[in-house]
């Protein structure tokens, strides 16, 4: 068994203090743990959110599905919240279950979320998506799994370089995740490859769920990022003669920044809307 150390802190908090009735308490949306992984061979930090309904005493054979979320740091706030709108029953939107959100933090966007290198002036440390996604499959969920009430389903979201990795495990027949959502991903990085893993797609990833957001990349945008997603999706229908388990949204007025709080929306919406 791989040894994996854990050490956990409550330490975000939204920095406001609410009062019920005479008492105040902290809003604690999550809290961080850092686990060994022997296949980086480093320390991951990661940003761990649990549901409402996660430690009420009535629920407590209740489990819950997964969101492994990537660029942890950046989107966890952003990706709690909405999370918890479409899902908590105070809202009573009933837009998507319950989930447990793992966000993970970056060490190396470069090296973790590439497959492969692109040519540049400076050393460089890319082309270890597979290797990270090992560690995810192989040490993280298992993980989670074992300290937490979860069930089998997982949803793995990337922006970007996070995009260009999910839209990597979507087509590996072998991964573990059942759906999957891509915000503005950056298929620039190496088109040709990604085009030849669609020529090989297997029918297991046909059957799950993926979504694709694109922004709005400015002068050159047609020809830099909405033409390759287009692409993309098209080579993805051609391999189908089913109808097309993924979905393609072009939010013209947002651009690569802003698209992914509404692409989270959205995203979910669609993987979870019934069929």
């Amino acid at each position: 068994m791989k040894k994996i150390t854990f050490v956990i802190s409550y330490i975000l908090l939204l920095g406001i203090q609410t009062t019920f009735g005479q008492s105040k308490k902290d809003i604690i949306i999550g809290s961080r743990f850092i686990i060994k992984s022997n296949i980086l061979d480093e320390e991951r930090t990661c940003l761990i959110s649990l549901p409402d309904t996660y430690h009420d005493s009535s629920e407590t054979a209740k489990k819950y599905p997964i969101i492994i979320l990537l660029d942890g740091y950046t989107h966890f706030k952003t990706a709690s919240g909405i999370v918890h709108f479409m899902s908590s029953n105070r809202n009573r939107n009933n837009l998507m279950p319950e989930s447990i959100i793992v966000a993970i933090e970056n060490v190396d966007r470069e090296r973790d979320f590439t497959f492969t290198k692109i040519k540049t002036k400076r050393p460089n440390t890319m082309g270890g998506g597979r290797n990270f996604l090992n560690f995810i499959e192989k040490e993280l969920l298992p993980y989670i799994d074992k300290n937490y009430r979860t069930e089998p389903f997982r949803v793995l979201v990337g922006h970007s370089l996070g995009g260009l990795l999910t839209l990597n495990s979507y087509m590996d027949e072998n991964s573990v995740f059942n759906a999957y959502i891509s915000i503005d991903p950056s298929i620039w990085w190496n088109e040709e490859m990604m085009k030849n893993k669609v020529d090989s797609i297997s029918p297991i990833s046909l059957n799950k769920k993926l979504y694709i957001a694109t922004a709005n990349q400015g002068d050159a945008n047609y020809e830099r990022n909405k033409k390759r997603h287009d692409s993309l999706y098209a080579f993805i229908a051609n391999k189908s003669d089913k109808p097309l388990n993924v979905e393609i949204e072009y939010f013209e007025k947002e651009n690569h920044r802003s698209v992914p709080l509404i692409a989270l929306f959205e995203g979910f919406k669609y993987i979870y809307q019934e069929d």
